[in-house]
């Protein structure tokens, strides 16, 4: 079993900080709740501090600050968590939330996910298990909204249903193929769920 040290503790007040003012999509539910999650299950499946302290800094730069903030990451924690921040990372624009007509979005969206479902073919084992524990809870999250508000969860998505479950459905086929762990049979359960729910409308 891993021990965490001092050094988790800094990550999880600086995770804090920075993700103060943010909430969860469509919950309104602070967002730490989300960074807590992913690192509970990062640590659930075997983490070891350096992917525990990634687990909670993982959107840190795609929400707060692009490669500034992973500059700030690495001189912290290391190049090993700075490399696995940027791992789980799908895009570094900070200028993505800019003004664009719903289908451009959509689109920028679905070219932005293929690019990262291919990276993932790639990226080292370390970095698959600390983004597996990040789409754990996603789905784990979606799957809950949809028992209780049913079809409108969608709506929060830019790639909308289809595109949503379409996202879920290559991530789960990607990383059960490359993480062959109870872990990724946890997310590919989930994404079962999610289909099934979706299929209830």
């Amino acid at each position: 079993m891993h021990t965490y040290t001092d050094r988790f503790d800094s990550a999880l007040a600086y995770a804090s900080r920075l993700h103060r003012k943010q909430k969860r999509k469509g919950s309104g539910v602070a967002y730490i709740s989300h960074l807590l999650g992913v690192a509970a299950i990062a640590i659930e499946n075997g983490a070891d501090e350096d992917q525990a302290i990634a687990a909670l800094l993982h959107d840190a730069v795609e929400d707060q600050g692009g490669l500034t903030r992973l500059a700030e990451i690495r001189e912290l924690y290391g190049d090993a968590v700075a490399d696995i921040v940027a791992d789980c990372t799908d895009d570094f624009d900070e200028t993505k939330d800019r003004d664009v007509c719903p289908a451009a979005r959509e689109a920028e969206w679905r070219a932005r996910k293929e690019k990262y479902l291919k990276s993932l073919e790639t990226k080292p084992e370390r970095s698959l298990q600390v983004s597996l524990a990040d789409k754990t809870h996603n789905a784990s999250a979606i799957n809950a909204d949809l028992r209780a508000h049913g079809e409108e969860v969608w709506n929060r998505f830019k790639g909308g249903k289809d595109g949503t479950l379409w996202y879920y459905r290559s991530l789960a086929a990607i990383l059960t193929k490359r993480v062959s762990t109870p872990a990724s049979a946890r997310f590919a359960r989930e994404v079962a769920e999610m289909e099934e729910l979706a299929s209830r409308a």
